[in-house]
């Protein structure tokens, strides 16, 4: 795998799920383009509009704070959002990305270092990220959670293990 460019939506601190997806469509929207038409929209209106697939969020502390709301890796996922890069991250949406198949990547002091709109390279078979001048190492991962992330999250990791098993 070769790096890739990345164009960078920049946020803050304390991000949290609401934010991220409006609890008010939780129970009713399920299709993945619904999810990704509303991601953001009270934080960053122009958001959901303006993101291409590949596009990555690089945001401050504690990202995805608040409920355990899916819908919130879920919507930015469907947006094609690859990777989020944070400070860090609310323990349970850090699961929640693996889960679903979203690489997140805590770096502390990336979100000082680049502005919306900004390119970044990623390299995830060297472990890096290329930003500002400076290199970056992305924190390993378990063996079992980037087998999760590589078969694009837990449902379809299980899906495949277990579709060449018979029923009892």
């Amino acid at each position: 795998m070769t790096a890739t460019l990345h164009r960078c939506w920049v946020y803050g601190d304390d991000v949290n799920t609401d934010v991220i997806f409006p609890g008010k469509y939780t129970y009713t929207i399920t299709d993945p383009a619904e999810l990704a038409a509303h991601a953001l929209e009270d934080l960053d209106p122009a958001f959901a509009e303006q993101v291409r697939p590949g596009d990555v969020i690089v945001a401050g502390r504690n990202w995805g704070c608040g409920s355990s709301r899916e819908q919130a890796v879920g919507a930015l996922k469907a947006a094609g959002v690859p990777v989020i890069i944070a400070a860090s991250f609310s323990r349970i949406y850090f699961r929640n990305c693996i889960n679903q198949g979203l690489l997140p990547v805590a770096l502390p002091t990336l979100r000082d270092l680049v502005r919306a709109g900004d390119t970044i390279q990623i390299d995830r078979a060297a472990g890096q990220i290329v930003a500002a001048g400076r290199t970056f190492a992305i924190p390993p991962l378990s063996p079992s959670v980037q087998a999760i992330l590589d078969a694009g999250g837990l449902i379809p990791m299980l899906r495949a293990r277990f579709a060449g098993e018979r029923a009892p």
